[in-house]
């Protein structure tokens, strides 16, 4: 994740506020604050792991149980409008619950800048078509394959950041990115088992392509990258905060993801209704993509790139044990030499980045 202005002058003045800690005589205080900042670690260690496991697993879940199936194109409606609502309340927050202020500040950023929310749709139009693949390929493939698989977008965000921000590699991370695509190649080349039999939690059985889920992954990744650093380039050359393009994004989502349930599932709609299949724990799915990345953007400002790399790790594993426990997925040797390349790969590329600059993001 491409770290935003916010949050690099968030730790240059963090940083700041611990060179001047004194005592009364005048000597430098104990730094109590890495205390806490070692806490705040922890809890961001802790968050993203889980979000980045959570979702997958219980995705997957909720695409293979039995029952009556919920349409993917209408749980992304509801996503982004969660998100935009969400967005929206925080704003208001910030604007000191003063509604002239709140519509105020709304009119000034993205009202009165009709051309600047063109810009902004399309990134929301790749991340609605990508949301609505991620389904697609978490229906065909196992939650451990998938999550090894969907850390192809650390590729192609480094080439795009690379061809369209002009960022700088090291040779190292260079190295993990071929590393990373070695891993992956491994993990998809083991022996099919999906397409052989169909997917089983014990109370249903729901079938499923191998090769319908990878080609989701590659263009999700695609999709992910583009949509990533473009959303970065538009960041760094405007003045809205994070909160305000979101609220772009989530409205924007919102229609285009009407236009898409239109011509995907508006038959199906119009029989069945717009909230056919819903339960509890599509709600749940819902609520975790829909904040999911929104809490990442929150703890990010206290976990650094080590310690994101961690995480995504450590939700692969409990990814694979889940789905053992839950999916009935058996660990091959040629997948766990497979997934381990792709965890050494993500440590290589967070460990050795270039040295300092301002221009510079991580993926």
């Amino acid at each position: 994740m491409a770290q935003s202005k916010e949050e690099t002058e968030v730790m240059l003045q963090y940083n700041a506020g611990d060179n001047s800690t004194r005592n009364s005589s005048g000597a430098m205080a104990t730094p109590k604050p890495s205390d806490s900042n070692a806490m705040l670690k922890t809890v961001s260690l802790v968050l993203l792991t889980l979000q980045n496991a959570a979702l997958i697993l219980v995705m997957r879940y909720v695409r293979i149980r039995q029952g009556d199936m919920f349409m993917a194109t209408t749980a992304v409606i509801v996503s982004e409008a969660l998100k935009c609502l969400t967005c929206l309340v925080i704003v208001f927050f910030e604007e000191k619950f003063s509604v002239r202020n709140w519509m105020k500040h709304l009119y000034d950023n993205i009202f009165s800048q009709p051309m600047d929310c063109v810009n902004v749709s399309v990134p929301s139009l790749i991340y609605v078509l990508q949301n609505n693949l991620l389904y697609v390929a978490v229906s065909n493939l196992d939650a451990a394959t998938f999550q090894v698989t969907y850390q192809l977008k650390i590729l192609t965000t480094a080439l795009f950041s690379v061809a369209m921000l002009k960022k700088q590699l090291s040779r190292l991370q260079w190295v993990s990115l071929v590393v990373l695509f070695i891993g992956v190649a491994i993990v998809q080349t083991q022996p099919d088992n999906t397409a052989s039999k169909p997917a089983s939690t014990g109370t249903t059985v729901v079938e499923q392509s191998a090769s319908i889920g990878l080609v989701a992954v590659i263009i999700s990744c695609l999709m992910s990258g583009f949509a990533g650093v473009y959303f970065e380039k538009i960041l760094k050359g405007t003045k809205q905060s994070v909160w305000i393009r979101n609220v772009q994004l989530g409205s924007l989502g919102v229609v285009i993801g009407l236009i898409a349930m239109y011509f995907k599932d508006g038959d199906k709609v119009a029989e069945k209704g717009f909230f056919f299949g819903y339960d509890m724990i599509v709600f749940i799915v819902i609520f975790i993509q829909a904040f999911g990345g929104l809490l990442v953007a929150v703890v990010v400002k206290y976990a650094d790139n080590i310690l994101k790399g961690f995480a995504t790790s450590a939700a692969i594993i409990i990814s694979c044990l889940m789905s053992v426990l839950f999916f009935d997925f058996h660990v091959s040797i040629q997948f766990a030499f497979g997934a381990s390349l792709v965890m050494v790969s993500i440590y290589m590329y967070s460990k050795f980045v270039p040295a300092p600059s301002t221009k510079m993001t991580s993926a």
